[in-house]
């Protein structure tokens, strides 16, 4: 009987004891919710299932040709052979107008009639010259032949000979005259004397200003109409004298128009790359056509480009496997199970997606880097910096 007390002393410390069989679970469980540890101020460690969680993916460094951009600014524009500006070879008044501002028109086909009575006059005087011309010719004719009957003087003969070109040299010259001013010689000929003359298109194209109203006087000097053919739209851009080394004919050129409100991509290519600098600045024209052609652009419209100068083989990744962070980038390197490291990089050249890197540390071709993810391990590693101070 007296080891009963002992029985149940012995009793009574196990059941106050730990349950050792529940110890693993709990472990376990903490472990699972331990929040990520920073081992070193660029070191980071994450458990299994946040590396899961978060899509946190490696590999290596892609290796691809990447183009270095020249930035630049300029506008839409046509050659100056579909730029035209009709003026009047002589003043008149406006009879008429035949067109108005967006208007297609046809080369050759009326877009104002003038009129004037100094046009009258210069009808006038052409027949009044043809008439002449024949009258002395036939002196001329009757000189020659009093010549060589040896009838008539020497010097009559010369005269009429000099009378005769002289008034050839002023028909000629009035005739020059009323084709500058359109007229038709042919309806002239038959003795029709028009009041009025018309102002033609020399190109095919829309009208871009309209300068005149009927009534209004108008001079040799003014430019009445403007006329611009679209049929060969092209890129005029500005380009800095630092730069302009780098631009050559052929290469590729992507350009937005702001005021579309939209963020298109449209494309051209570089075909000729100014030889001297522009007067109001430092810069020099470099001209690009369209590649594709487009009828949804208007000539003056602001654009800007990048050229796309050149391409070299480059380390690269995706453009979320970086993080920025002022003047320098961050990528992350992989150093162990759910254990990663930042180092310190450059940026260079983006495109489709991908950005040119220049590490600033030694990173090895093999080295596995994070390629998605990379800003949940920032924000993980920015929360363990924070808990240890």
């Amino acid at each position: 009987m007296k080891y009963i007390p002992y029985v149940l002393l012995s009793s009574l410390l196990a059941a106050c004891g730990p349950n050792t069989s529940d110890q693993p679970a709990a472990a376990t469980a903490s472990e699972a919710a331990a929040p990520a540890t920073a081992v070193s101020p660029d070191e980071v460690r994450i458990s299994p299932a946040q590396v899961q969680a978060a899509g946190v993916e490696t590999g290596a460094f892609e290796w691809k040709n990447m183009t270095t951009d020249v930035q630049a600014n300029g506008s839409i524009d046509v050659p100056p052979q579909n730029r035209a500006s009709v003026s009047a070879v002589m003043g008149g008044y406006v009879q008429s107008v035949a067109v108005l501002p967006g208007q297609q028109v046809a080369r050759g086909s009326v877009v104002a009639v003038l009129r004037h009575p100094d046009y009258l006059k210069l009808q006038q005087d052409y027949l009044q010259s043809k008439a002449r011309v024949i009258f002395l010719q036939k002196e001329l004719q009757r000189q020659q032949i009093l010549d060589a009957e040896d009838v008539g003087a020497k010097r009559k003969l010369q005269q009429a000979q000099s009378e005769y070109a002289s008034e050839q040299a002023t028909l000629r010259a009035t005739a020059a005259q009323l084709r500058m001013l359109g007229l038709s010689m042919s309806r002239l000929d038959k003795g029709e004397i028009s009041p009025t003359v018309p102002l033609v298109s020399p190109i095919k194209g829309y009208v871009k200003t309209v300068n005149i109203n009927p009534g209004q006087f108008v001079n040799p000097q003014d430019v009445l109409v403007e006329i611009v053919d679209r049929s060969d739209l092209h890129l005029e851009l500005k380009v800095f004298e630092r730069d302009i080394a780098r631009v050559k004919n052929g290469q590729r050129i992507l350009f937005k128009i702001p005021s579309r409100g939209s963020n298109e991509d449209m494309g051209a290519r570089v075909f000729l790359v100014g030889k001297a600098f522009n007067d109001d600045a430092r810069t020099v024209s470099v001209h690009a056509h369209l590649e594709p052609e487009r009828d949804d652009v208007l000539p003056g419209q602001y654009v800007s480009a990048h050229i796309q100068t050149a391409g070299a083989r480059q380390r690269t990744l995706p453009e979320d496997a970086v993080i920025q962070a002022g003047e320098f980038s961050y990528i992350f390197a992989q150093t162990g199970p759910a254990a990663y490291r930042r180092y310190k990089v450059q940026t260079g050249a983006t495109e489709n997606g991908d950005v040119a890197i220049i590490p600033l540390e030694q990173l090895p071709d093999t080295t596995r880097l994070v390629r998605h993810g990379a800003y949940f391990l920032d924000a993980e590693l920015k929360k363990g910096q924070d808990a240890e101070e």
